[in-house]
């Protein structure tokens, strides 16, 4: 008996200093989300395969279509994985399920603002090769901290990249 009370006052003596002990003890590196299908990063970014795919209610096709998505190369989040199916959200946050097959790991990016300078270099004094209105989608070639070069119908490019949705804040992609 006198031994069970001895443990539970050391382990109340520790539980009470375990702050002070916290502090100093190294914090463990935040654990990434994966999915539990394809072991890839979640939520991760991709293309969509197809000018034409359902968005569905839940991950099967007996569910209702919420939205059909007519763009091919738009980008998507994945939120979740269900055998072959992904969750996406959009630009506007809206989506469903997504069978695998009409996504594509090809990055792009749609640019948010009308009249974004495409420019020569990752420069904002940089010549301009183009203006991109709001909407257009660009396959993303790389990425930096503060700008992408991206790719249009063949026009090469660095883009502002707090104008584009479809890479997440500090991103770096090669």
């Amino acid at each position: 008996m006198r031994a069970a009370l001895r443990i539970i006052a050391v382990a109340a003596g520790a539980a009470l200093c375990g702050s002070a002990f916290a502090q100093d003890a190294p914090t463990a590196a935040p654990t990434q989300v994966v999915g539990s299908e394809t072991g890839l990063p979640l939520p991760r970014y991709v293309s969509l395969k197809t000018s034409r795919a359902r968005a569905r209610r839940g991950p099967s096709e007996t569910h209702r279509v919420d939205w059909v998505y007519t763009r091919r190369d738009l980008p998507l989040r994945v939120t979740g994985e269900f055998e072959h199916w992904r969750r996406v959200e959009d630009s506007e946050g809206e989506g469903g399920w997504i069978n695998y097959a009409l996504l594509s790991g090809v990055r792009t990016v749609l640019v948010q603002q009308d009249m974004t300078p495409m420019r020569a270099r990752p420069a904002p004094n940089a010549p301009e090769l183009a203006y991109l209105e709001a909407g257009v989608v660009a396959r993303i070639m790389e990425c930096d901290p503060l700008w992408c070069r991206v790719s249009i119908d063949g026009t090469r490019g660095w883009v502002d990249r707090t104008v584009l949705w479809g890479v997440d804040p500090g991103e770096v992609l090669n």
